[in-house]
């Protein structure tokens, strides 16, 4: 294999922060406030840390020692939770917060799949490697000898148990292994230069990341299955426009819930991709939206069974 890897190899495409599109996207994502500002802020810490030096020198003067520890951490954060709970379209959109806030310009570089490669020796080391190497040195050119990046680079890695899963399988190939090694040097060098990037890592499997990959997360954040409070917000403020009442609201919010013995509700991707869409595919294009018929059609809907992590 050649040693020279495209970027069409490695990164499925690549977004420019910020901008109006996943701008809209990000505010769409309901009831993930607290993930947006908590990942938001640690991002931009990693990102741009000349941002904790400008607020300690204001509010805490003195306070070098904390502030180390805060900006040593490896530049890896990883989302963990269910399937549809909306961790890849937070990772997919958080950038353009950053960006907004720090007022620098992000770029994302989605992680391809096929980065695993074809399992032939060295291939999936060698794809990994050119990747951190291209991130290396985008990041490289925004970093700023002042301190303040002149932008930044975060590299996502969804479906992240698929390329960094624990050493200690008995099944696993020893190239896997190889690239497992391969993420980890590159994360360590990523947080040794001190550049203006980081990583994402989306997993169904938290469990399943390798120890070493876990232990270098500088946030861990978990993501569940909405509440009654956000399914309620969820079709309230997109079906009180239609005409729905208070009693065909909660009768939605109940049937989306767990029922007919399961433990699981709906996913935020089950009300806002199948329910929601249903709902007026079923009026159009000959009548109004009924609530009656709205709860009927979502109690004919079964919840995505949520992923079984056993080793969790």
């Amino acid at each position: 294999m050649s040693t020279k890897t495209s970027l069409d190899e490695l990164f499925e495409r690549r977004i420019t922060y910020p901008d109006f599109e996943p701008q809209e996207r990000l505010a769409r994502l309901v009831g993930l406030d607290e993930h947006k500002t908590r990942l938001t802020k640690v991002l931009a810490l990693l990102v741009n840390p000349d941002g904790l030096n400008s607020w300690a020198e204001r509010h805490h003067p003195g306070a070098r020692h904390l502030l180390d520890a805060v900006l040593r951490r490896p530049p890896l954060v990883v989302l963990a939770g269910d399937v549809g709970s909306g961790k890849t379209e937070l990772a997919e959109t958080i950038g353009d917060a950053v960006a907004r806030q720090e007022d620098i310009e992000i770029t994302l570089l989605p992680l391809s799949l096929s980065t695993r490669g074809q399992g032939r020796v060295g291939e999936m080391t060698q794809l990994l490697s050119s990747a951190f190497d291209h991130t290396v040195a985008e990041a490289s050119r925004m970093k700023a000898a002042s301190g303040r990046a002149r932008g930044a680079v975060i590299l996502l890695v969804d479906e992240a148990d698929a390329l960094a899963q624990s050493r200690e399988a008995a099944q696993m190939h020893h190239e896997d292994r190889a690239g497992v090694n391969a993420f980890i040097r590159g994360i360590d060098r990523l947080a040794n230069a001190r550049l203006p990037a980081a990583v994402i890592m989306c997993t169904n499997r938290l469990s399943a990341l390798d120890p070493a990959v876990r232990r270098r997360a500088a946030e861990v954040l978990s993501f569940a299955r909405p509440s009654v409070e956000q399914r309620r917000h969820v079709l309230s403020t997109r079906l009180e426009p239609f005409g729905l009442g208070r009693t065909h609201l909660e009768a939605l919010v109940a049937a989306t819930g767990p029922r007919n013995g399961n433990e699981f509700g709906f996913t935020f991707s089950d009300l806002t991709q199948r329910l929601l869409p249903s709902i007026v595919l079923d009026a159009y294009p000959s009548k109004a939206v009924s609530g009656s018929r709205a709860v009927e059609i979502a109690r004919s809907l079964t919840a995505t069974p949520p992923f079984r992590d056993s080793a969790a």
